[in-house]
């Protein structure tokens, strides 16, 4: 997002922290009713036009919000999302965007809440090891014939039990309602958000064998040190890579595989 789509969704973020700071308030439960939200905003395009047309006044914007959501969700749903529709956004889409995020933070703030977060860090990270190393399983939950029922059947078959519950509802908005987006960056945008709530940056970080605890611990100093702010290390084993690790935060990657250096031997033999 840029100009003041980024002012308002600051502003959301710092609203929804006041709101799930307050025992009062189910986490889980807002976020839920944001993920509504979510699907009827980004269904009902007009809708959306006139919550974000700075020629309407913002309280105008605001009471309109109020109507539709009263008695649809919750207090603090209608006065969350009445605020963000008095702020001015760059782009109607964005406000959806903004939704859906706050949606997934308030999720994750619930299993912060529950001393759950490095648990569904990890498993939104593994579901996606898992996705990526199963065409099958990617084509089933990418498939577009295949009804919002079937993907929701198919993933708690396969995370009922075995994951958190935050993780199973995260990773069902993001199947049956990906909005334009893969599968892949749907999960890193999720691992990301669940970083922030540490205010941490995600490490992907790639091995031939699993690091030690004590590897883990120096690298994540490491690391910390380098980019100034603590890190989430999620950890992967490929043989291929033959020794060494590999580092990616966001789009920089530190390669320092063997397979990667006899990779470069070779492009600066043939050149």
């Amino acid at each position: 997002m840029n100009g003041a789509s980024r002012d308002a969704l600051a502003a959301a973020r710092e609203r929804l922290e006041a709101l799930t700071d307050t025992s009062s308030v189910d986490a889980a439960s807002l976020a839920e009713q944001l993920a509504a939200i979510t699907v009827l905003l980004d269904r009902e395009v007009g809708l959306r036009r006139v919550l974000t047309d700075p020629v309407q006044p913002a309280q105008a914007r605001a009471d309109l919000a109020g109507r539709l959501l009263t008695g649809q969700v919750d207090g603090p749903a209608v006065d969350l999302v009445s605020g963000m529709v008095r702020s001015r956004w760059s782009r109607s889409r964005d406000l959806v965007d903004a939704v859906e995020e706050l949606a997934a933070t308030a999720d994750l703030t619930a299993a912060q809440q529950a001393n759950a977060l490095d648990d569904v860090e990890d498993e939104l990270f593994r579901f996606g090891r898992i996705v990526q190393s199963s065409a099958a399983l990617r084509a089933a939950l990418t498939d577009r014939a295949a009804t919002v029922e079937a993907k929701t059947e198919l993933l708690h078959r396969l995370l009922g039990g075995r994951a958190h519950p935050v993780t199973e509802r995260l990773v069902v908005r993001l199947v049956t309602r990906p909005r334009g987006r893969s599968l892949e960056a749907g999960l890193e945008a999720m691992s990301r958000l669940a970083a922030a709530r540490r205010d941490r940056a995600v490490a992907v970080v790639t091995s031939a064998v699993p690091l030690t605890d004590g590897q883990k611990q120096r690298l994540g100093a490491a690391l910390a040190k380098l980019y100034g702010r603590q890190m989430h290390l999620n950890l992967d084993v490929d043989p291929a890579v033959l020794g060494g690790i590999s580092v990616r935060v966001g789009d920089e990657v530190i390669d320092g595989t063997i397979a990667e250096r006899l990779a470069e031997a070779s492009r600066r033999m043939a050149g």
